[in-house]
């Protein structure tokens, strides 16, 4: 993860992949967020929608896979920072380039318009190439954080409720090797 993201340090995908990371979001979650959604003086990112690419090859936006996709992430304060960057960099080069205006979407086109998931995707793949760093999915992302949060202490229903899952049995079944040394643990808080 160190590697990929000092890699990607100011390539357009940065910001994406960055934020992926510190919330968990899926692709589609991403890629159909509006700067509306972001509250930076809270730190609170609000999923409320999701982007598909059909076979046609048309892009629409869908509820999130659950009802409790629709969701407020907490942000870090390094997750703020880097979005506000994000979002004056995109205001400076819409200016730049004779577009004018604030953009609506966090990872629109430069015309502000929707992305494919699967280019960004190949993207993703061609800068880890680039990189001399392995293949490995975008999804990828999403089960680094959820791991990475429950190998630091996160409590289980937490870490489900930022991803979006239905309950957090999904959360527990998908993720539950990550949680080493809770024995131990519950040893330890017994005692």
């Amino acid at each position: 993860v160190s590697a990929a993201l000092a890699a990607l340090k100011g390539h357009n995908l940065y910001p994406i992949v960055a934020l992926a990371l510190s919330t968990g979001a899926r692709r589609g979650e991403l890629l159909a967020l509006r700067w509306s959604d972001f509250d930076a003086a809270r730190g609170v990112l609000r999923v409320e929608r999701s982007l598909e690419e059909t076979r046609a090859g048309g892009l629409r936006t869908k509820p999130p896979k659950t009802k409790r996709g629709v969701r407020s992430i907490g942000l870090s304060s390094d997750a703020v920072a880097m979005l506000e960057a994000h979002r004056k960099s995109g205001i400076e080069t819409r200016l730049a380039i004779g577009q004018g205006g604030r953009p609506t979407l966090l990872f629109g086109s430069l015309e502000d318009a929707l992305q494919s998931p699967n280019n960004r995707t190949r993207a993703w793949h061609r800068a880890l190439k680039v990189a001399g760093l392995p293949k490995v999915s975008f999804h990828s992302l999403r089960h680094h954080h959820a791991s990475a949060l429950l190998r630091a202490g996160v409590d289980v229903l937490t870490v489900s409720r930022r991803l979006g899952h239905s309950n957090a049995a999904i959360t527990l079944n998908t993720y539950g090797h990550a949680i080493e040394g809770a024995d131990a643990a519950a040893a330890l808080a017994i005692e």
